[in-house]
């Protein structure tokens, strides 16, 4: 079984990546600032002017480290991955599987039903959560939201088209990002971070920045669980292909991004361990985290995912981080013909 190891993620203009050794080297102005034992990182997300030497790409690529270059504002640009050992009968049969109409919605009904209750379960568990220090307005914007979803899933459990399973995924979201603004503390900086609607390239305001910086770094962990797993990453079932883009880690991601990511973005929010005089906003018109913001996000989801938890379907306790790996696992084990049906993440708040 494969076990939760760390992520360095590296956000310093000018940084340079070598290997010293069984270690990476974190060079600043030609000063090792850090070294970080090569067998305790699952992956490397670069921000930026961040270079790597060839030998560390190399050894990565052979012991399976993914590493991923970004923006310094965090939009992906590219990969390095080396060649995947996974068996190539397993991949076959996921395009066999994915060219097939019946199964591409069966899947992708699954995969939306479940990003649908986990976020109805993120509003219905705040309600919980705030064990009574909550007003009445914001107790019924979640309830309703919650119902609304609630309404959602049994449209999704008819649907009959691929079509059909996408428009629904969006009339559920336009609920679930309807009730944010109720997910927001009082006593948080409520109105520096309302919600108006979402906008992604490029982000508009605070609670878009950070949400979208999020779905970044769990794009980033599902797309190097799929590598990983032997799955190709650009051959999904829900959203559509496209030279270049992760289909199937983003829909493995669907699952994910209410429990693992929308969950802390307003934990860091409601807690005040990040603020609005955090952001800045570009010429462009967009807002984006400055440093240290973005560094208190990269350390709270490295806690985020040693947080522990029990599998829904496999009944074992696993970590947060474990999550896309676990996913993907399953997703081979469907289409290997050992179990029935792929089995989503379902989060039992």
């Amino acid at each position: 079984m494969k076990t939760h190891l760390n992520t360095l993620y590296v956000t310093t203009q000018g940084s340079y990546l070598a290997q010293r050794g069984e270690t990476v080297a974190v060079r600043i102005e030609g000063k090792t600032r850090a070294q970080l034992p090569l067998h305790n990182l699952d992956g490397i997300v670069c921000f930026g002017r961040v270079a790597c030497s060839p030998a560390l790409l190399g050894t990565c690529a052979e012991r399976g480290v993914a590493i991923s270059f970004l923006t310094e504002r965090g939009r992906f640009l590219a990969s390095v991955r080396g060649f995947s050992h996974g068996n190539v009968l397993v991949r076959r049969r996921q395009y066999r599987l994915a060219d097939d109409p019946a199964v591409a919605l069966d899947v992708a009904r699954r995969i939306v039903l479940a990003k649908v209750a986990n976020s109805r379960t993120v509003l219905i568990r705040a309600v919980r959560d705030a064990d009574g220090d909550i007003n009445a307005p914001r107790v019924a914007d979640l309830e309703r939201g919650g119902t609304r979803l609630g309404a959602s899933v049994h449209e999704l459990r008819g649907a009959e088209t691929l079509d059909g399973v996408r428009g629904l995924e969006g009339e559920a979201a336009t609920h679930y990002f309807g009730a944010f603004d109720a997910l927001l503390s009082p006593s948080a900086s409520a109105d520096a971070f309302r919600f108006t609607r979402r906008s992604r390239q490029p982000p508009l305001d605070p609670i878009n920045a950070l949400i979208s910086f999020l779905y970044t770094l769990v794009l980033h962990d599902v797309r190097s669980a799929c590598e990983a797993a032997g799955l190709d990453a650009c051959v999904g079932f829900l959203h559509a292909d496209r030279p270049g883009k992760p289909s199937l880690a983003l829909d493995l991601m669907e699952e994910l991004r209410a429990y693992v990511a929308d969950r802390l973005a307003f934990t860091l929010i409601n807690r005040r361990q990040i603020a609005a005089d955090g952001f800045q906003r570009l010429d462009n018109g967009a807002v984006a985290m400055d440093d240290a913001t973005r560094k208190t996000v990269l350390t709270a989801y490295q806690q985020r995912k040693r947080e522990t938890l029990t599998h829904p379907f496999l009944n074992e306790s696993t970590t947060v981080g474990m999550l896309p790996h676990l996913q993907a696992l399953l997703m081979v084990r469907w289409i290997r013909g050992d179990i029935d049906a792929y089995p989503p993440f379902l989060w039992k708040g």
